[in-house]
């Protein structure tokens, strides 16, 4: 079903002429732009200030998961110390006696660190070569040696919960969420962008249709004026021609004014230049679109953002009992390490004599007391995760309640566009059969302008209703994530 509008107006759409001749005639001033919603949509999806922000914290979640990613990966490092000297006089307890030492050395160390995501452990491979000359007071004598020394290390937590996995899960669910909330924004941006594009389509038919009245008006005026001169008519009703043609120019005067104002706002809205010229372009036609209350619940609880939003952050809490859980907990190291030590005073021999090295060490962390810390803490965390489950439940009742209370929005905007356009018809119709009457004087210009003031009013009511209609249909799209006049659901766009 369609709500077309069908009435004939008396005079010729002067707004709409004068905007296409500002577009193909503009010449010089030929910086004015004709906008659809789409374009709009574009537009503002590149240079809108707020979807600028948004992009960039999902490009710092990005970032932060790549660099974590990285992290988990083998880390090289060659650490240089190519110069080292000392002179120090000092006490020698093997001689019970001051001796002066004096070292020279330079070293560099080589490793490669790989964790181990499963076990929450690290391994590590070794390498420090150095060479060094020593002289002692108390031998009098200068060593000059080089030594290598490489060993695999191994270094295992134990009883305790695995912190690469979490820290690992938590970025992730970082970037999720700052995904979700990309997403929401350009929705919301979208919302945002069609309610501006109608205010400002509202605003040209406004000024189009204070256009056609101050017109009707003024032939009114002209009308009567000659009535006047011919002695047909009494004075008084050219001085109340005069004065409604004097309010209608104000009213459309008046229009004009707002009518720029909403372009402003439109454009900071976009992100277009705040100097340019601009003019929408909106199908006033209503397409009546099928609706299911129950597809649309369902659609919305299965689709809805908001509440994978919530569930992220009940196990964004979970993953905080993790870590108080941990607070104060009996917990372990193992750390284990083999190598081979070599020195000699010519660098080809190095090995000449190779030692073995093993370190083997393990350790305990047993919590004694802690002045109920731990268990204080504990509740502290339970209480938010029962506070994020509120929410969530919370957060499904309420988007089953916006879905319903759009739905029946819908349904009651489709009959006021009915009812409009029945009266605009009348309205039509009521002033021309006045128009005939004040014609033949038998109708003042007060009453007549009654008529007309009527008449500009139902065809705004009209326009209203039709935009209103769009807008909430727009909004169901958005509570639903479903587009109801293509019957295609809405893919988030994934940006990484």
């Amino acid at each position: 079903m369609k709500y077309v509008t069908t009435i004939n107006y008396m005079n010729k759409p002067i707004f709409l002429i004068s905007l296409l001749a500002s577009l193909f005639l503009g010449g010089t001033a030929g910086a004015q732009q004709l906008i659809k919603l789409q374009d709009a949509l574009l537009i503002a999806s590149q240079n809108s200030p707020d979807i600028r922000i948004v992009k960039l914290s999902l490009e710092r979640s990005d970032q932060l998961l790549r660099a974590q990613e990285a992290a988990l990966k083998s880390n090289f490092k060659f650490t240089l110390n190519p110069l080292g000297y000392s002179h120090n006089r000092v006490f020698d307890e093997r001689f019970t006696d001051w001796n002066t030492q004096e070292n020279l050395n330079s070293s560099g160390t080589f490793t490669v660190t790989q964790p181990i995501t499963l076990t929450d452990g690290t391994v590590s491979l070794s390498n420090r070569l150095s060479w060094q000359r020593a002289y002692s007071e108390a031998s009098e004598r200068t060593t000059k040696t080089f030594n290598n020394n490489l060993f695999l290390q191994y270094n295992q937590p134990l009883f305790t919960y695995n912190r690469t996995k979490l820290a690992m899960k938590s970025l992730e669910l970082d970037y999720e969420n700052a995904q979700l909330n990309f997403n929401l924004q350009m929705l919301q941006l979208e919302r945002s962008v069609a309610q501006q594009f109608y205010t400002v389509y509202n605003q040209q038919m406004r000024v189009q249709i204070a256009n056609e009245e101050y017109l009707n008006q003024q032939a009114n005026y002209e009308m009567i004026k000659n009535k006047v001169e011919g002695g047909i008519s009494k004075l008084e009703e050219l001085y109340q021609a005069e004065l409604n043609l004097a309010s209608s120019k104000s009213s459309w005067e008046n229009t004009k004014v707002s009518l720029e104002n909403s372009k402003d706002n439109f454009k900071l809205l976009v992100g277009m230049d705040i100097f340019g010229e601009v003019n929408v372009l909106a199908d006033p036609v209503v397409d009546s679109v099928p609706v299911s209350l129950d597809q649309a619940i369902n659609f919305a609880l299965e689709n809805r953002m908001e509440l994978r939003q919530r569930q992220i952050s009940i196990e964004t809490a979970q993953f905080e009992m993790i870590r108080t859980m941990a607070i104060n907990e009996f917990a372990g190291n193992l750390s284990l390490s083999v190598g081979l030590f070599g020195e000699n005073e010519a660098f080809p021999q190095i090995y000449k004599s190779p030692t073995d090295n093993e370190d083997l060490a393990f350790s305990l962390q047993i919590p004694i007391f802690d002045w109920g810390e731990k268990k204080a803490r504990i509740k502290a965390t339970q209480a938010s995760i029962e506070t994020q489950k509120i929410n969530l439940d919370d957060q499904r009742n309420t988007i089953i309640q916006t879905v319903r209370q759009v739905y029946r929005n819908l349904q009651n905007l489709l009959n006021q566009i009915f009812i409009a356009q029945q009266n605009v018809r009348n309205a039509q119709l009521t002033y021309d059969i006045n128009l005939e009457r004040y014609k033949t004087g038998d109708l003042t210009g007060m009453d007549l302008n009654l008529f007309q003031n009527q008449l500009s009013s139902k065809k705004l009511d009209l326009i209203n209703a039709q935009i209103n209609y769009k807008l909430e249909l727009l909004n169901l799209k958005i509570q639903t994530l479903y587009d109801w006049e293509t019957k295609s659901p809405i893919v988030p766009t994934i940006n990484k």
